[in-house]
């Protein structure tokens, strides 16, 4: 619990001055918990099933990723105000309630997903019933989000996201055809087969995922609140942003990369092109790794689930509040914000539930995955127009900013519909 003047993340006041790294804030976490067991599921069976082919996405959804990302976090940072409250005042409660709807449910299933795979994986290393290992860790997570301030021990999970730098070790431990990577990169293949549409509709939705606009917005206006009371909004203050958003986006689009062009490289050329379980998922890492892959990989489902679940959570929880105007947020204490920390305990319960009915780990992620996609638009569109309200004064979105997320909203547009259509 927060004894005193609440505090998480430090502040990013300048680019200035050693250390600022150190001082990077909500755009590092979200870029972490954007590889989070989805997106390491979704980019192992892209990779495993395409080969090559699809490389491509990871590159090319970088910059849409980014700029959505830095339009949200410029949305909090200039309004102070979350997505949700952003949203209430500018369109019909009916648009606001389909808003949080889209959110939640996406976010739920997401949750089901990752906790299932979270699962599975520990099973890997752990002889104990996968079953048995989810409901721990929900428990372990329920229990460090309501009693332990999320930002403290997120500077430590996060540590554990290094474990998915080993696919980058992979990428030079085996013989990877570059020419042939370079190729696909410059020369997109848009063979528009259904599966294929689907798959990049999949690595779409993990990497600009619906839930990581509503975090990134009121965790801005959370870090907002630890400035000092005369320090203002400065241009050096919104490089900063921008610095950390643009930077923990890249980062994870880097690692999607990597991931895939390993699954490609090891799984595909094996003949294993349907990832069905974690054990096949892990194989992946065999070369860098040897009998420490399935350790390893573990490591790195887990500890990014215990880092994205509760983001996942808390995004539904900071919707859902900021729409109904309740006390929200993670440096509340439970008893000021119990409606609040009641949503994010619903949220992972439900989620929990899920996989009662038998969801199966890795596909789940995958579709997961394809649902965020789907969810992404509508809310993308919104963000747009807020954007570009006279209300943000200096800091409505320019002609770049507009034309990068207007593309992202296209893409994802045309995705859906293609695959219908297909």
């Amino acid at each position: 619990m927060f004894f005193g003047r609440p505090r998480h993340h430090p502040r990013r006041r300048t680019l200035r001055g050693h250390g600022y790294f150190k001082r990077l804030g909500p755009g590092i976490v979200t870029g972490a918990a954007d590889d989070d067991p989805s997106g390491i599921g979704t980019y192992s069976q892209v990779g495993a099933a395409y080969g090559l082919t699809i490389v491509w996405s990871a590159v090319y959804v970088a910059p849409l990723a980014a700029a959505v990302q830095e339009m949200a976090a410029r949305l909090g940072l200039t309004r102070d105000q979350g997505l949700s409250t952003l949203i209430r005042g500018r369109f019909p409660r009916s648009v606001l309630y389909g808003a949080v709807a889209l959110v939640a449910v996406a976010n739920t299933f997401n949750i089901a997903a990752d906790l299932a795979s979270m699962g599975a994986s520990a099973h890997l290393v752990v002889s104990i019933p996968a079953p048995v290992l989810t409901v721990l860790m929900t428990a372990f997570m329920l229990g460090l989000e309501v009693a332990v301030p999320y930002h403290r021990y997120a500077r430590v999970l996060r540590w554990l996201a290094v474990s998915l730098l080993a696919y980058l070790f992979v990428l030079v431990s085996i013989d990877v055809d570059w020419s042939a990577v370079l190729h696909h990169v410059i020369v997109p293949d848009l063979g528009g087969g259904h599966a294929e549409l689907a798959a990049l509709l999949a690595v779409f939705g993990t990497t600009v995922s619906p839930y990581l606009f509503f975090w990134q917005a009121s965790e801005e206006v959370e870090e907002e609140a630890e400035r000092p009371d005369e320090a203002q909004l400065d241009d050096e203050h919104i490089v900063a942003m921008r610095v950390d958003v643009v930077g923990g986006m890249i980062s994870a689009c880097v690692i999607a990369f990597a991931i895939m062009v390993a699954a490609a490289a090891t799984l595909h050329v094996s003949g294993i092109t349907n990832v069905q379980t974690a054990d096949q998922a892990a194989q992946a890492l065999e070369p860098f790794a040897g009998s420490m892959a399935q350790l390893l990989f573990a490591l790195g489902v887990v500890g990014l689930g215990l880092l994205a679940v509760p983001v996942l959570a808390g995004s539904t929880a900071y919707a859902l509040s900021e729409a109904v105007d309740w006390h929200e947020g993670l440096s509340r204490r439970f008893r000021d914000a119990r409606g609040f920390y009641g949503v994010i305990v619903a949220s992972m319960l439900v989620g929990l539930a899920l996989n009662v009915v038998g969801i199966d780990p890795i596909r789940g992620l995958y579709y997961a995955a394809i649902l965020n996609g789907l969810t992404a638009p509508p809310l993308i569109v919104l963000m747009i127009v807020l954007a570009r309200s006279r209300k943000m004064g200096n800091r409505r979105s320019g002609a770049l900013s507009l034309a990068i997320c207007g593309l992202a909203v296209a893409v994802s547009v045309a995705l859906p519909v293609a695959y219908v259509l297909t």
